[in-house]
């Protein structure tokens, strides 16, 4: 990524700019617009960096027939015989013979040939899962990809939706969205009734059977027009729920990115969700906004109420996110919520890893990595962590679903 920002500083460097504004001189409207766009072409130049020819991120990661047969719950043997049979495709081989790994379609496709993909049964409900904080820089977006991507590669059918104007989300999973999308790409043409159903804005991704409703800045109008219409109608905060709806039966989870604020798109997500996840660094500042956010989300439950639409929800979990474990504070606050909030905590505290910031800034997650940013031992943890969270996540999940129970008493989690 330097080399890309020094590049691109070098093909600014011929650029002819406007003086920049001296002190005590107003800096005008244009030079403004300059720098805006200046900033875009850095993050243009970044994306070609980072992402395929033709802009087009594509999951790069294999997986070898041990792994696969892991994934699937086969043995390696079972897949080669398959394959010999002609009952799953014949595995793509280099000019030596030596197999390619397996992507995560070619795993789905074994999943289905052994009849083991872990989706819900037709009787059980999807599970609308939100992210939420109402505090800024918790990691939320992160976390939200992670999630989805992990339950993708379980096998599981997912659909993310970015509900926060800055479209980190959105980024993450490959899209421009401020070049690439328009208003009509996002949930405002539905929020304002300007459409049925939300199918028209599913945009499937380089993840095999993960879908994204993405977001972009056109969403920040979009509370000014909702809290306007509000009074007259306050079934405008159903409007979410009812749009997903339309497209939840075509998958297991339904994971959404909120704003980091309490507004009528955060209103519209408590109400829309029917699980809470609530991520929260173990710094003093937020842990003290985390209960300020239960507060406010007491009195959004009150409102939601008083007309009629409060939710229920399956589970409601607090994450210990970003914990640094050679802070003292950290380890205090940690241990010290652990105490307060007992289980309505997860089990796993979601370690700091410079491999999630060195993968963010690739505008990528951990498990898309190929290799290591920093060093094997440090991905291994931060892997080892990210899926210790994701397992628990997982198995709340399971434990909605009549149909996995049976499954779940055998494993002996229930």
């Amino acid at each position: 990524m330097t080399d890309a920002i020094a590049e691109q500083s070098r093909l600014e460097s011929g650029m002819v700019a406007p003086a920049l504004a001296i002190a005590g001189i107003d800096i005008a409207l244009d030079e403004i617009r300059d720098i805006e766009q200046r900033s875009y072409r850095v993050i243009e130049r970044l994306r070609e960096t980072v992402f395929e020819p033709g802009k087009q991120k594509r999951l790069k990661i294999g997986f070898s027939i041990s792994e696969a047969a892991r994934m699937v719950g086969r043995t390696p043997t079972a897949i080669r015989d398959a394959e010999k049979s002609g009952r799953l495709p014949e595995p793509r081989k280099d000019s030596h013979g030596r197999r390619f790994g397996y992507t995560l379609t070619d795993i789905n496709i074994m999943r289905r040939e052994f009849e083991t993909l872990p989706w819900r049964g037709e009787n059980d409900e999807p599970l609308v899962l939100a992210v939420s904080n109402f505090k800024g820089g918790v990691g939320k977006s992160t976390l939200v990809a992670h999630v989805a991507q992990y339950l993708a590669l379980r096998g599981y059918r997912v659909c993310a939706i970015d509900c926060d104007p800055q479209s980190s989300l959105t980024s993450l999973f490959g899209f421009n969205p401020d070049y690439e999308l328009e208003t009509q790409n996002t949930l405002f043409p539905f929020l304002m009734r300007e459409r049925d159903t939300l199918s028209y804005a599913l945009r499937p991704t380089y993840w095999d059977q993960l879908s994204l409703i993405p977001a972009n800045l056109s969403l920040y109008s979009i509370e000014y027009q909702l809290a306007a219409r509000l009074p007259a109608n306050p079934l405008m905060l159903e409007r979410l729920r009812l749009g997903i709806d339309t497209i939840k039966d075509g998958f297991d989870v339904v994971i959404i990115d909120p704003p980091p604020a309490l507004g009528m798109l955060s209103l519209s997500v408590v109400r829309a969700a029917t699980a809470l996840v609530v991520p929260v660094r173990p710094a003093t500042v937020d842990f003290g906004s985390t209960a300020h956010f239960f507060t406010l989300l007491v009195e959004a439950l009150e409102t939601l109420a008083a007309q009629g639409l409060q939710p229920r929800y399956k589970f409601l979990k607090v994450l210990i996110n970003a914990m640094d474990e050679t802070k003292s504070a950290h380890t205090e606050i940690t241990r010290m919520m652990r105490q307060v909030y007992q289980t309505a905590m997860f089990n796993t505290v979601m370690k700091d890893s410079a491999e999630i910031d060195n993968a963010g800034a690739r505008l990528m997650s951990v498990y898309e990595l190929e290799e290591a940013t920093t060093s094997r031992e440090t991905y291994r943890r931060c892997k080892a962590y990210l899926d210790a969270v994701n397992r628990e996540i997982e198995l709340l999940i399971r434990k909605t679903w009549p149909s996995h129970h049976e499954a779940l008493r055998r494993e002996g989690v229930i």
